[in-house]
């Protein structure tokens, strides 16, 4: 395994220097793409693909009433988001499980808001996905995606090459696959090679 594929599933000790220049090199990105999320400060979130937990973090802080939980199917970044984020789980604030987003654990109609930060490039049946996250959103709840490659420029290839089982996606894609899976009011945001797609459910 190359250091670059520890971006699709991090593993070992690459994996644990992947997950933690995630936190870093991913936080501009992420800071950009929350200020489209608007939920009440007592909201439920859901951070599908939680990495090593850094958003996690700033969703915490973001709804300070509110609980925050997490799935990764890599064991290395469960094991840093707990670490990263260890007084909200002490508070039962947070919790963060071991799971893959296209079949997860959560009751239907549970969550105000669902977030892919970085992610949605590795989900490997992104229709299956999308459904599920539909499903454990409450009526009137926000999916958030945010990628910093938007698909529009050939550099964005080199990455897909470089890492097996990446698919950079365009706005156009997304938007078409979300509303496949019964999302609607799909509003796409850009900014540099940055991309932003919130989607409500109906």
């Amino acid at each position: 395994m190359s250091f670059f594929e520890n971006t699709r599933k991090p593993v070992g000790f690459g994996g644990k220097i992947m997950v933690a220049m995630m936190n870093v090199g991913h936080s501009a990105v992420a800071r950009w793409g929350l200020q489209f999320l608007n939920a009440a400060p007592d909201a439920r979130v859901l951070d599908c693909g939680c990495g090593g937990g850094a958003n996690m973090k700033r969703l915490l802080k973001k709804y300070p009433q509110g609980i925050v939980k997490g799935i990764d199917y890599s064991p290395v970044s469960v094991e840093k988001s707990k670490k990263v984020n260890d007084d909200a789980i002490a508070k039962g604030r947070c919790v963060v499980l071991q799971g893959s987003v296209a079949d997860m654990m959560f009751a239907d109609d549970w969550f105000d808001a669902v977030t892919a930060f970085e992610t949605v490039y590795f989900w490997p049946d992104l229709a299956q996905c999308f459904r599920e996250v539909w499903r454990v959103l409450k009526t009137g709840g926000t999916l958030l995606i945010c990628n910093e490659s938007n698909g529009d420029t050939d550099k964005d290839e080199k990455w897909t090459e470089i890492i097996g089982g990446m698919t950079i996606y365009k706005d156009t894609e997304l938007k078409t696959y979300l509303e496949q899976a019964g999302f609607h009011d799909v509003q796409i945001h850009k900014k540099k090679s940055w991309l932003c797609v919130t989607a409500r459910k109906r």
